[in-house]
């Protein structure tokens, strides 16, 4: 019941507040000016920027702090099935009561938002009446130059996850450097600045940029993920932590909590903590296995979700599912803009089948026949379905399996909210 009226508020909110993209800080800057500026009482600010991955450091750094007995708010985006899982204030999510009610104070202001900005501000709000001393973890969105959390000029840290060819319908010219500019050439010059694994070339543009910024840097090295007798491990000079979980499965997730890793132990959190801390890491919606409602019916089943919709991370899915001996099937659902024929292309040789859906309730989603073709034309046998519940009926009962949701978060949110 309350999902179904978090739903409601979360639509009514997409009615009355532009999702279109406008990046803009004059808009929110207004703003915070009428409310006095209530992103000055936030303090302990990490930014956590990138095109991949921001996610999943953002949740190991909430694990590894809250094991280490510090208050911890944090903002995140997209919410996969509840607008309410977008703000953690210190040991509970906000309730809709109060957003509702932050709400009505911005909207005193008289200024028009962007639904994003919008709700950049409610976690404001809200973080006030937190703890004075907690840990403000903030995912950036589309960029980073004119994103809405990017309001702190001394913030305690700034994450740089990895960075790939996406959105680029977002910069002129359409380049990984003009990408790698937008996000990382605004970066404090008063913090620390960390930059996770990349591919060669974009990690020679980060270094590049950052050349003149004063901030600490400490880039990809100063740590690493290596694998040693089967098993991996997060290295460094001083420190060699084994990575052992039965939550993450995927090598580019592992490189993400070790990115979370440098930043806490720099942040004074001991090591024996993270230690403890690592089999408790859940990433949702990322390469996670689920049980629930959409497998009751199904025996000799695994379902999979992952919310991929870059070619790195579809890539890394690919990777992680060759493991497997038995059937893969993937359900896939994607929007216009994610480049499906090559994300699809991805998984060559690794589905027996793909069933395509269009995503729920998402203008920009791609129809199912359209996904169909795509996949058709990269060899694929597929199927059209209507919905998830409808594709998870067309694939065979009578053998072991794993079935995967992937192609967007929001798909992974819909089958999430269903299960």
């Amino acid at each position: 019941m309350m999902l179904q009226t978090s739903t409601k508020l979360y639509k009514k909110l997409q009615r009355q507040y532009s999702r279109r993209i406008n990046l803009d800080l004059n808009r929110i800057k207004k703003v915070l000016k009428k409310l006095n500026n209530p992103e000055k009482e936030i303090n302990n600010v990490i930014n956590i920027i990138g095109s991949d991955g921001k996610n999943s450091v953002l949740t190991s750094l909430k694990y590894f702090f809250e094991a280490n007995n510090q208050k911890v708010n944090a903002f995140t985006s997209p919410h996969l099935y509840d607008v309410r899982h977008r703000f953690w204030l210190g040991n509970r999510f906000i309730s809709l009561r109060e957003i509702k009610k932050y709400k009505k104070v911005i909207e005193r202001t008289k200024q028009k938002l962007t639904l994003f900005e919008l709700l950049t501000c409610v976690y404001i709000l809200a973080a006030t009446k937190t703890d004075f001393d907690s840990v403000n973890l903030m995912e950036s969105g589309l960029m980073f130059a004119k994103d809405s959390t990017n309001l702190w000029s001394d913030p305690l840290a700034q994450v740089v996850t990895n960075i790939n060819y996406q959105h680029q319908e977002w910069v002129h010219p359409k380049t990984i450097a003009e990408i790698c500019r937008q996000k990382v050439g605004y970066l404090s010059n008063n913090t620390k600045i960390y930059t996770g694994k990349q591919k060669q070339k974009t990690s020679k543009i980060i270094k590049n940029i950052l050349n003149k910024n004063q901030s600490e840097k400490i880039h990809y090295g100063f740590w690493k993920i290596i694998n040693k007798n089967k098993k991996k491990y997060y290295k460094d000079k001083e420190n060699l932590i084994a990575l052992n979980s039965k939550h993450i499965h995927s090598d580019g997730l592992w490189e993400n909590v070790g990115l979370a890793i440098k930043i806490s132990l720099d942040l004074g959190i001991d090591c024996k903590i993270i230690k403890k801390t690592l089999p408790k890491i859940k990433f949702e919606g990322r390469v996670q296995f689920i049980k629930g409602k959409l497998s009751k019916n199904l025996k000799k089943t695994k379902i999979l979700v992952d919310g991929c919709h870059s070619d790195e991370s579809t890539k890394n899915l690919a990777r992680y599912l060759k493991k497997f001996k038995i059937p893969v099937y993937g359900i896939c659902g994607m929007l216009k803009n994610k480049n499906p024929n090559q994300l699809i292309k991805n998984f060559k040789g690794i589905f027996k089948k793909i069933l395509t859906v269009k995503i729920p309730d998402e203008p920009g989603a791609m129809s199912s026949l359209d996904l169909c073709r795509i996949a058709e034309k990269n060899g694929f046998e597929t199927i059209k379905s209507k919905n998830i519940k409808d594709a998870l009926k067309k694939i065979p009962t009578n053998q072991k399996k794993i079935v995967v949701i992937f192609g967007s978060l929001y798909l992974v949110g819909n089958a999430l909210s269903m299960n």
